[in-house]
């Protein structure tokens, strides 16, 4: 697990405002809201982090929405969301196993 530091604001690419809630009815104070909820899990995407560093979050909402997010962040200082989505099967398992052993 990877703890983030030192970041100050979203960056939200145009695109991406759309794309989460048409595909996933994931909105984006939904995902912002897991950025401040704990626990809040984080593991770097090794797999896809050829141009710049990502990261896997999982966390909940406000209304304890378990969600996935991909993240990078620009300018050591602003989290850019790639994508959003509610948490699957395994993610919600391994997110439940995480939060009881806190």
């Amino acid at each position: 697990m990877r703890i983030i530091y030192g970041w100050e604001s979203f960056d939200w690419d145009e695109g991406n405002q759309t794309k989460n809630w048409s595909k996933h009815a994931v909105s984006i104070a939904e995902c912002e809201q897991v950025f401040f909820n704990e626990p809040l899990v984080i593991y770097p995407d090794t797999e896809h982090s050829v141009v710049e560093e990502r990261f896997y979050a999982l966390g909940q909402t406000d209304q304890e929405r378990p969600l996935f997010i991909v993240f990078t962040i620009r300018d050591n200082q602003r989290i850019r969301i790639i994508s959003a989505r509610p948490m699957n099967k395994q993610e919600r398992y391994y997110y439940q196993t995480y939060y009881e052993k806190t």
